[in-house]
């Protein structure tokens, strides 16, 4: 064998070594050797480089896939998407765009390396740009210079955006999943440089396995929130049953309290047990008809009344204010009353369904009672009625009182009541038979309210009548009495309705008294005036005295006042002394009082005993 040979054998064997050692091309390359085995191991290299960038890039994906396996927020998976694919080209850049159906063109979602705003924010319409050509036609497309490149449709916001980023070279590849197009997956560069096929077949099978991963990712997500909304209806169905079962079981306790008889009272109670916290119920005339509980007081609440009048407003419906419940009680379109209830802290539909259902429940039982106060009011007022008109056999008037709860024959004064109006609206009558306590009789009659009440003081019963009815508006009362039996009903009536009508004529609207405390007017308006207890009663200090001392000091005050006032006339019409009538004078004022010179009281005076002389009492 030759020395040639040998060299061109061993130069073969080299280069076996540097393919064994997994040399770099440019380093065969430059190995000495034969022609034909250069060529030959730099095939083989190339090949071998194209296995291992292969194997790499399947690597790649595979750890791809795993991380997105492990990404189930869609924001997660697509940044992941776009971090890997641009560290699997090398590029400076890799962003993704997803498909608006509605707006027909593809946005920007993800970036990595991205350093520009407005690249970040770019829409683009299918056809614009690379992108753009990208999404219309479903086919990647690549370019070494973007600026350079005829293909695209180059645009001013497409183009302002990219030069913004210094993008030269792209390359973008479609995300369909089943013919189902969801967006482009781009990788960049900021200089001019080729994309092998190699390269790009490596996009496009990162950007198939980000669809499908997007895709399901999505279906994840959907699925969770399916879930999710299936449990809150589950939770809602839950709660509507539990609501449902709660009404179901107040309506049964509200059902047999009414059927067992129980009044408002045990309907208030029931409310407070099932809900908690305390409840009250005031009527129409803002009396407190049943509470439980520690309920707060409501006169001179301004909150409570504000809220009361909310509550009318609603027309039923629950309304609520700084943790007070308020509900109004309505029948036949006329406001009963108002149901409140606290220390419940935030009440739930069914439970504020419950506390309407309890107004509910309220208002007919209150319009029951109603009806049937009302009828035993209207039967009341059949009663008084017969007896102001004096109607029938006395015994048979005497029993209808009775039967009324009122005895006629023990002691009784009759009070007459004007209202304002001289309404007699029955809240009016209800006050009225509140206000004149048990064992009275109060109806209805003839414009005004008559009232028959144990007692034998007509004048301190006005006054108090007068004071508790006159809370709210202004309700006139006049006394009359003491009564026994009912054959005096007709005239001490009429004598009321006169002295009632005095009391506003004498500008004393709202005021109580009986006619006999008028004075002189109590004999103008009385139907059968007592002149003589009148009499006896204004000058009766002076006739007792007289009686006793067999004096005669009513002759002398009668000839003071017939003298204009005057002792020393006086005197000469007595025909005595001035001295001596001083002396009498000074007796009568110690008898009657240090005013009884004064007008109102010298004319009372004066007219007794001008009364005195024409009952013949001289």
């Amino acid at each position: 064998m030759t020395a040639s040979a040998d060299t061109s054998t061993e130069q073969v064997i080299h280069l076996l070594e540097l393919l064994a050692s997994g040399a770099a091309i440019a380093e065969i390359a430059g190995a000495e050797g034969p022609p034909v085995a250069r060529d030959l191991a730099l095939r083989v290299a190339h090949s071998r480089d194209v296995h291992q960038h292969r194997e790499a890039g399947l690597a790649a994906l595979l750890d791809t896939a795993r991380e997105l396996a492990t990404e189930h927020d869609p924001a997660q998976v697509l940044e992941a998407i776009v971090r890997r694919a641009r560290h699997l080209l090398q590029t400076d850049l890799a962003y993704l765009t997803l498909y608006d159906p509605e707006a027909e063109d593809i946005y920007m979602r993800a970036t990595s390396g991205s350093v520009s705003a407005a690249f970040q924010s770019v829409r683009l319409a299918l056809g614009d740009g690379l992108g753009g050509l990208v999404a219309s036609t479903r086919k990647p497309y690549w370019t070494a210079d973007y600026w350079s490149d005829e293909r695209f449709q180059h645009t001013r916001t497409i183009d302002g955006a990219v030069g913004e980023e210094g993008i030269v070279a792209i390359c973008g590849t479609p995300l369909i999943v089943e013919s189902n197009f969801v967006g482009v997956l781009f990788a960049a560069n900021r200089s001019a440089r080729p994309f092998t096929r190699e390269e790009v077949a490596l996009l496009t099978n990162l950007a198939t396995l980000a669809a499908v991963t997007l895709v399901q990712t999505r279906a994840l997500a959907d699925a969770e929130h399916a879930v999710q909304a299936l449990q809150a209806a589950h939770e809602t169905v839950r709660q509507y049953a539990e609501g449902v079962e709660k009404a179901a079981a107040a309506h049964d306790r509200f059902a047999g309290l009414v059927l067992g008889g129980g009044g408002v009272e045990g309907i208030t109670h029931a409310v407070a047990e099932l809900l908690g916290g305390w409840a009250v119920l005031i009527d129409e005339g803002g009396t407190v008809r049943s509470a439980t509980g520690p309920a707060p007081e409501l006169a001179g609440n301004s909150g409570l009344r504000l809220l009361q009048a909310r509550a009318r407003e609603a027309s039923g419906r629950i309304v609520h204010a700084e943790g007070t419940y308020a509900v109004t009680i309505t029948a036949a379109h006329e406001h009963l009353g108002t149901l409140f209830l606290g220390g419940v802290g935030d009440l739930s539909s069914p439970d504020s369904r419950t506390v309407e259902r309890a107004g509910m429940v309220t208002a007919l039982v209150l319009l029951f009672e109603r009806n049937a106060a009302d009828a035993r009011q209207s039967e009341r007022n059949r009663v008084v009625a017969d007896l102001v008109a004096g109607r029938g056999a006395e015994a048979e008037r005497v029993q209808l009182a009775r039967a009324a709860g009122f005895d006629p024959l023990s002691e009784y004064c009759l009070l007459v009541m004007r209202g304002e109006d001289r309404a007699t609206s029955r809240t009016l009558v209800l006050s009225a038979s509140t206000a004149t306590g048990d064992g009275a009789l109060v109806g209805a009659h003839d414009g005004h309210i008559v009232g028959f009440v144990p007692g034998t003081e007509p004048d301190a019963l006005a006054k108090s009548v007068a004071a508790r009815l006159g809370r709210r508006s202004p309700v006139t009362v006049a006394g009359v009495g003491p009564l026994t039996g009912v054959e005096g009903v007709p005239a001490a009536h009429e004598e009321g309705a006169r002295t009632a009508r005095a009391l506003v004529a004498l500008g004393h609207r709202g005021a109580g008294a009986a006619a006999t405390q008028l004075g002189f007017a109590g004999l103008i308006v009385g139907s059968d005036p007592d002149v003589a207890e009148y009499v006896g009663r204004v000058l009766a200090p002076v006739l007792d005295y007289d009686a006793r001392r067999g004096t005669d000091l009513v002759g002398t005050l009668e000839a003071y006042f017939a003298a204009g006032s005057s002792p020393r006339h006086a005197a000469a019409g007595l025909h005595v002394h001035v001295n001596t009538v001083s002396q009498r004078l000074e007796r009568i004022g110690a008898l009657l009082g240090p005013t009884w010179q004064e007008p109102e009281q010298a004319l009372e005076l004066q007219l007794a005993l001008r009364l005195r002389r024409l009952l013949g009492r001289d």
